[in-house]
């Protein structure tokens, strides 16, 4: 029985989609991680790797988060009497305290809040997302220049020794 897990399980990654766009884009401070309100084909979708956050964004209302701007791909073996809806407005599963922090956060500090990943935890569909400031031009010129120093600074530590 472990044989036949173990050769199911091999390809299969705990990640989902990623969001490389908001490290550029913003600057993350505070992380979370929230679970997902999502319908039945949704997650089969997921599971077939058919999710993207590139655009999605969070928002506040009504003293809950949801998930706006996300992409979930219908498989094409889905049923015919589900209306499949790929851009849906989806839930977003917090704790009190953590959306109290959020709302406060967004409201009073002027933060951003914006999904960095997606991954399966325990088999559940989990979203990390971030408290952010956005960065100005020169912020990512700056950020820019320090990660090409990095790089070379590894280079020569390699070549050298």
């Amino acid at each position: 029985m472990s044989k036949k897990k173990s050769a199911q399980k091999k390809s299969d990654s705990p990640t989902i989609a990623l969001n490389r766009k908001a490290r550029h884009d913003y600057s993350l401070e505070d992380k979370l991680e929230a679970g997902l309100a999502l319908e039945g084909w949704e997650v089969k979708s997921l599971r077939a790797g058919r999710g993207r956050i590139a655009e999605a964004y969070v928002i506040i209302k009504d003293g809950e988060a949801w998930l706006l701007g996300s992409h979930i791909d219908p498989l094409t073996s889905a049923s015919t009497h589900v209306q499949a809806d790929p851009t849906r407005t989806r839930k977003l599963l917090l704790h009190g305290r953590e959306l109290s922090r959020l709302i406060g956060a967004t409201e009073r500090q002027g933060y951003t809040i914006v999904p960095t990943a997606m991954y399966w935890k325990k088999g559940l569909a989990k979203l990390e997302i971030a408290l952010a400031k956005g960065k100005q031009k020169h912020d990512k010129r700056a950020t820019q220049k320090k990660q090409d120093w990095e790089r070379q600074k590894a280079r020569v530590m390699r070549h050298s020794s």
